[in-house]
């Protein structure tokens, strides 16, 4: 008899209902029409505490997405956590996870967002520490404890929202209160959105959690985790308007952009490099969502779902094939050694580089036409097509490594590039990277954006992608001295990897100090006065007065004798009375 897989269980229906929840997308979207559900739970003193679900085309669509992402990973999973003794528990947290992420994605109740939101961390942590080792630990560690700044920023936004009578953010889309107390409440938001989206000063998180499996790297970066906070911003986005906050979110996602860039140029890890990758976009999405442009924020964090996953899904069939092995210098010619596995890489690159008519250029183009558009200053204008030419200097970097190169290592290999699992995912997410950019610009824009700009204007983008492209040839050209651009400026080279130091900057900066008072404590406490009048004084005090009373018994059997006779009197006297 045959027995059906979990993993193949958990696709059908994740797909038949992503399918399904796309379809009503659509529709709500066609006829302009929303569905607001409130389940009262139970009545306490004559309060209302009610469950609220909203379904409107945003919601839908993105809740397909995620259902069609993480049916095509759990699909994927059978052949690259093949061997893995608890399957059956990793798809359970898998499942969770994307529960999790529904909830978040429906909810239009702070209270009922918060549920969704700790859902994600603490799954996450489960997922990240899942190869139990001391590396896998610290990174859960750091993830879990980051994402805590937004839990309790949320919890903080909820208690001020106590003022306003509903903690259901749609009641004040038309009637904005411009008051201290919803200022408070947006600048919340942001904060919880910075930590969950993993912006400057919160980058470390993002790739320390390349220590959890591939599977649940391309789910956490493409449509769940990272996305949480631009797809909470998105929907507070009449508040960020309100309030004048788009100069500071502007700011925060241009460095970030900068910064990821820069480092993936220095990296060598090909799971970091992809994170790195995702830090960019986010950076670029929460810069257009700072600029007002919620429709085509929300258009790039569809299209990116779909690249970033199979960008994921092959590294990890090259991963799987290296025997566990991510550095890029290792790897080489994986043209001939994984001709489809190497196809499906290059065109989520290219699309990642914004190739025309793929998923990516849709969305990104249309971004930096805008950021040409609008009245920007001359440094986040700059930062924006830098960071746009690092893009394609890392991806090129990439392409050098995995594609040209050739160490000699990949002979002690043997390379399959046919497993039926990980082709049909990665071959599920190869048609939505290139049919489905344009789908969604029909979709989402019916009228079509027409920008109109000078020629010089209009050409900036291929030439910063062109500039990009040589510039990653450069720094990783390898010549027959040796001399790789990264290797003579060491330190040039560990600064940008390291993210400007601050992976130090979020775990040893921080715990130096209560590290070094809780020592001196310890020392001047516990290990002197306190352990001298505490416990070990008290013992010592104890084991003094047995050995005395001790030797009183050993050494004088009279007093011994004295001391029987009291007692037999005390109990005489105490019968007669």
């Amino acid at each position: 008899m045959y027995k059906i897989s979990i993993c193949s269980l958990s696709f059908f229906f994740l797909f038949i209902f992503g399918m399904l929840v796309m379809f009503f997308g659509v529709l709500y979207l066609f006829l302009d029409y929303s569905v607001f559900i409130e389940l009262e739970l139970f009545d306490l003193n004559g309060s209302m505490v009610v469950m609220t679900l909203i379904f409107d085309w945003m919601s839908l669509i993105f809740m397909s997405f995620v259902m069609y992402i993480s049916a095509l990973v759990i699909y994927y999973s059978e052949d690259y956590m093949e061997g893995e003794s608890n399957m059956n528990r990793f798809v359970m947290i898998i499942l969770l996870f994307i529960l999790s992420m529904i909830f978040l994605i429906v909810s239009p109740n702070l209270i009922s967002i918060l549920l969704g939101w700790d859902g994600l961390g603490l799954v996450s942590y489960c997922l990240v520490i899942y190869f139990q080792n001391v590396k896998s630990y610290s990174a859960g560690m750091l993830t879990a404890l980051i994402n805590r700044i937004g839990d309790v920023a949320i919890l903080f936004s909820i208690s001020w929202m106590l003022n306003f009578g509903s903690w259901n953010y749609l009641y004040y889309y038309n009637f904005v209160i411009n008051s201290f107390e919803m200022k408070i409440i947006t600048m919340l938001v942001i904060l919880a959105s910075m930590t969950s989206s993993a912006q400057i000063p919160f980058s470390s998180w993002l790739p320390a959690a390349m220590a959890a499996p591939t599977p649940v790297s391309a789910l956490v970066h493409s449509s769940t985790l990272v996305t949480a906070g631009i797809y909470l911003l998105i929907r507070f986005g009449p508040l960020l308007s309100l309030f004048n906050f788009g100069w500071f979110l502007l700011l925060i996602g241009c460095l970030t952009m900068f910064m990821s860039g820069i480092g993936a140029n220095f990296e060598f890890d090909l799971k970091k490099i992809i994170a790195l990758s995702t830090l960019s976009q986010l950076g670029l999405m929460m810069g257009i969502l700072a600029m007002g442009f919620l429709k085509l924020t929300f258009f790039h964090l569809l299209t990116h779902a779909f690249f970033k996953a199979l960008l994921f899904m092959c590294a990890g069939s090259m991963i799987h094939n290296l025997k566990d092995s991510q550095d890029i210098r290792f790897m080489g010619s994986m043209v001939y050694l994984m001709p489809l596995t190497s196809i499906c890489f290059n065109v989520s690159s290219l699309s990642l580089c914004g190739l025309p008519f793929l998923a990516g250029f849709y969305s990104k183009d249309l971004i930096l036409d805008i950021v040409n558009l609008d009245w920007l200053n001359l440094m986040i204008f700059y930062l924006f097509f830098f960071s746009t030419g690092l893009t394609a200097s890392y991806t090129f970097r990439l392409f050098y490594y995995l594609m040209f190169g050739y160490t000699g290592l990949c002979t002690f290999f043997s390379f399959n590039d046919k497993n039926y699992y990980i082709s049909f995912g990665m071959l599920g997410l190869l048609l939505a990277t290139i049919f489905g950019g344009s789908l969604l610009s029909w979709l989402i824009f019916p009228v079509p954006y027409l920008v109109v700009l000078p020629f010089y204007l209009s050409s900036l983008v291929i030439l910063v992608v062109v500039i990009g492209f040589y510039f990653g040839y450069y720094i990783s050209d390898l010549k027959i001295s040796f001399t790789l651009f990264s290797l003579k400026y060491n330190l040039l080279g560990g600064f940008m990897n390291l993210m400007w130091f601050m992976p130090y900057l979020s775990t040893k900066f921080i715990i130096n100090l209560p590290m070094k008072m809780g020592f001196t404590y310890y020392k001047n406490f516990d290990c002197s006065w306190g352990e001298h009048f505490g416990g070990q004084g008290l013992y010592s005090l104890f084991i003094y007065f047995l050995d005395y009373i001790q030797s009183c018994y050993d050494y004088n059997f009279k007093s011994y004798f004295m001391l029987f006779i009291s007692w037999l009197l005390i109990l005489f006297l105490f019968f007669i009375i």
